[in-house]
């Protein structure tokens, strides 16, 4: 998914701290033109712009492409990220600079490469056999060894793993005894879990992470507070456990997040990330040109055939500090 603000920037976002959990609550953002369907943005905001090396978090619906235009995001580019698509319904048809083409399905894991360029886009399809658009769209900020590195597509299909009161889909990472073999550059940790109506679920996670709990359906508690749809819990790095409850009368869906604190600045504006202003001055002009950096996406007949950046801020882009500077 593209950020299509047309003035990309941290945007200052309200937090809030009870204990050991900190609330980080998501801004509506308009995905494309008139009929956009609205995403739900948490991550980056300016009070913490990372959790482990997640970077980027953007969740949507559930939304009835039947009666709009869906998601339609031509062809845009990315440097130094992976991208992450998890559906929780719907289906989505991928094509990249790669010559990768695939199809994002409900508890299916695609995984783009950027390193040091690709471009991709992202259509909503099927309309009548999954008419209920439902998700998240997540990145992963890449460590300067491996930031320019060449593009790379991964699929993986999670086992469910059984829990006291609930499922869990692990993508990345390992937990409950389960664990994905998709390649990650940093330590991470990426699941669904999914809740029974009541249910109270301690989990071990490893004590090394910061975790996040993103709220995609129904009514949670992480540590005893509170949670509605779209928001975040934070714990920090330290504990061995971590505690959720379904505190609704339906069942529950969340993603759990996690990753060791990444230690690097990044400058991270509009699609790209990178190191310095200069760095992202020169990611624009090379997109804009049509270099050969992002390649090209094969097949894709929509209109515009290639997203256009917007304008650079008319001040110098300012790194983001490691998530210990961030809170």
């Amino acid at each position: 998914m593209s950020n299509l603000e047309t003035s990309p920037a941290e945007i200052a976002c309200a937090t809030a701290q009870v204990a050991d959990v900190e609330v980080l609550y998501p801004r509506d953002v308009p995905l494309g033109g008139p009929r956009a369907i609205r995403v739900r943005r948490t991550l980056p905001q300016r009070q913490r712009s990372l959790i482990g090396a997640w970077c980027f978090a953007d969740h949507y619906g559930p939304h009835d492409v039947r009666r709009s235009a869906g998601m339609v995001v031509p062809p845009h580019p990315h440097t130094g990220l992976q991208t992450v698509s998890w559906l929780f319904s719907g289906e989505i048809e991928h094509r990249d600079s790669a010559g990768v083409h695939a199809l994002v399905r409900p508890g299916e894991l695609n995984s783009m490469t950027a390193g040091a360029g690709i471009c991709h886009s992202e259509v909503s399809i099927n309309r009548d056999a999954a008419p209920v658009l439902h998700g998240a769209q997540l990145w992963v900020a890449l460590p300067d060894a491996d930031r320019n590195t060449g593009r790379d597509f991964a699929h993986y299909v999670p086992e469910p793993v059984s829990l006291r009161g609930g499922v869990a889909h692990v993508f990345l990472g390992r937990l409950a005894g389960s664990r994905s073999p998709v390649h990650a550059f940093t330590p991470l940790l990426g699941a669904q879990l999914d809740l029974e109506a009541g249910a109270d679920v301690t989990l071990e996670v490893q004590p090394g992470f910061e975790h996040v709990v993103l709220c995609g359906q129904g009514a949670l508690a992480i540590h005893g507070r509170a949670l509605g749809v779209g928001d975040m819990g934070y714990l920090g790095p330290g504990g061995s456990s971590l505690r959720l409850r379904n505190v609704g009368d339906r069942p529950a869906r969340t993603l759990l997040l996690g990753g060791t604190p990444f230690t690097e600045q990044l400058v991270m504006w509009w699609n790209f990330v990178g190191r310095s202003h200069d760095e992202i001055v020169g990611y624009r002009r090379l997109w804009e040109d049509g270099d050969d950096r992002f390649g090209v996406v094969a097949g894709y007949r929509g209109s515009p055939p290639r997203l256009p950046a917007p304008p650079l801020p008319t001040t110098t882009l300012r790194p983001r500090p490691p998530p210990d500077r961030a809170g």
